[in-house]
Parts: structure tokens; C-alpha cells; sequence
């Protein structure tokens, strides 16, 4: 089991994240971000199964890691398709019956392994055009408790978001194998 900061994820050369844009405008450095983050993600969750994916951090918390998959696939739903395409479409996992589904949902089952990583780079691939295709970073939307928000605003709270998440994604890998950094 690998413990110490030595024992990486990947070597630099090696690393997906490493080959960004550097000095771009504001929207090309914000959507680096987002890519550098998502591709944590996608690292942190390399080589597992769906077991290990599944994995919950401890009693009583859902939190795994599969579970963060399906979480930030809801987020960029929620927050591009249906805020800033204000688009009416149904929520991925969650329910008013389970509105924790989905990290309810993050099951040891290949088939949900698939499907989570499958709607979340359907997601991610919308959030990008949308993103591409916006005329500027003041383009609004609407989130029901504060009203309008820009493009801008959003890309930041996503960012903040997969951060935040990633860090969890840390400690839930180094749990299942050891495996830390990066």
C-alpha cells in the first residue's frame, strides 16, 4: 500500500492535466480550470472497480466516490442544462423521494459504474458547448433562491465545486488503496 507523497498517482510526464492552457483570457483560464479539476476526478477514480468505487468513506456517511461522479454530473446538469439553458429537464439521480440519490445510488454494480460516467461526460460535453458558444462570460441565468447569475459566476462555483469534491476524492482513494497526491 502506497503511503507516502513518492508513491503518486502519475508520473508528470504521464499526467493528462499538465498540457492546459497557460496565460489566456478570462474564459480560457477559467475553463482550464474546470478541465484540470474534472480530470482529477477522472484520476483520482482511475483503475478501480466498482466495488472500490462504491466504497463509503465511514459510517454513516454515502460519500464514495462513484457517488462524487454522479453528484458532479448532477451539478453541471443542474447548473448549465437547467439554470443557464433554463431547459426543463428531469433530474439525473435525485428525487423529491431521495433527493440524496445521487450518492444513495452509488452501487457496486458495473452497469451504475457505466451509466454515472456515461451521463457525466454527456454533461460535462454541454456544459463545454454551452460554454463555447456563449457570446461572453456576462450571459445570465437563473438559480431559484438568488436570482440572476452570470456564466462567470457559474464556472466559478463548478470549479469551486469539483475542488472541494476532489479533496473528499483524496481521502476516499487514499483510503481504498493508499494511493495519495496529485
Amino acid at each position: 500500500m502506497a503511503n507516502r507523497r513518492a508513491d503518486m498517482f502519475l508520473d508528470l510526464d504521464q499526467d493528462p492535466r499538465e498540457d492546459g492552457i497557460r496565460l489566456g483570457d478570462e474564459r480560457a483560464t477559467l475553463t482550464e480550470y474546470l478541465r484540470f479539476q474534472r480530470l482529477t476526478l477522472e484520476v483520482k477514480c482511475g483503475g478501480l472497480d466498482a466495488v472500490a468505487l462504491a466504497r463509503r468513506a465511514v459510517e454513516p456517511s454515502a460519500l464514495s466516490l462513484l457517488g462524487l461522479v454522479r453528484h458532479l454530473a448532477e451539478m453541471e446538469r443542474m447548473w448549465f442544462r437547467t439554470r443557464m439553458a433554463a431547459l426543463d429537464v428531469p433530474k439525473l439521480f435525485c428525487t423529491a423521494e431521495n433527493p440524496d440519490g445521487d450518492f444513495d445510488g452509488a452501487v457496486a454494480d458495473p452497469g451504475v459504474v457505466e451509466e454515472a460516467w456515461r451521463l457525466w461526460r454527456e454533461e460535462t460535453a454541454f456544459t463545454d458547448r454551452f460554454v463555447a458558444d456563449a457570446p461572453d462570460l456576462d450571459v445570465r441565468g437563473h438559480a431559484p433562491h438568488s436570482g440572476e447569475v452570470s456564466l462567470r459566476e457559474v464556472l466559478v462555483h463548478l470549479i469551486e465545486e469539483y475542488a472541494r469534491h476532489n479533496g473528499h476524492a483524496d481521502l476516499l482513494r487514499e483510503r481504498i488503496d493508499g494511493r495519495v497526491g496529485q
